[in-house]
């Protein structure tokens, strides 16, 4: 069967988010169950760091900004930055990395 061409396949975004805290990738899957319950997304990158953690999470356009609220209204969650291209969100958040290196060991 063919891949869905790229029109088909809907519009999305990418958001890079802070987490306060360190958990494992599973944690952290079940922890943002409880705030995007009604939202449709997927979890990418998960890049742990000494007392926080960064992570990638790819979001329908439709629910893009419910999904913002959500993330900015916990307390130990913030938005970053965001992009439609997932290599952009990738180089934003390698360059956080390489601000603070030693966080990323």
């Amino acid at each position: 069967m063919p891949k869905p061409k790229k029109a088909a396949r809907g519009k999305h975004r990418w958001i890079v988010f802070k987490v306060d805290f360190v958990p494992n990738r599973d944690k952290l899957t079940r922890y943002l169950e409880s705030f995007l319950e009604e939202n449709e997304w997927r979890l990418f990158d998960v890049l742990e760091g000494n007392g926080y953690t960064l992570a990638i999470l790819k979001i329908p356009l439709d629910n893009y900004h419910d999904a913002l609220s959500q993330i900015n209204e916990s307390e130990s969650m913030s938005t970053i930055t965001s992009s439609g291209k997932i290599r952009l969100a990738r180089q934003r958040l390698h360059s956080i990395i390489e601000t603070d290196p030693l966080d990323f060991v």
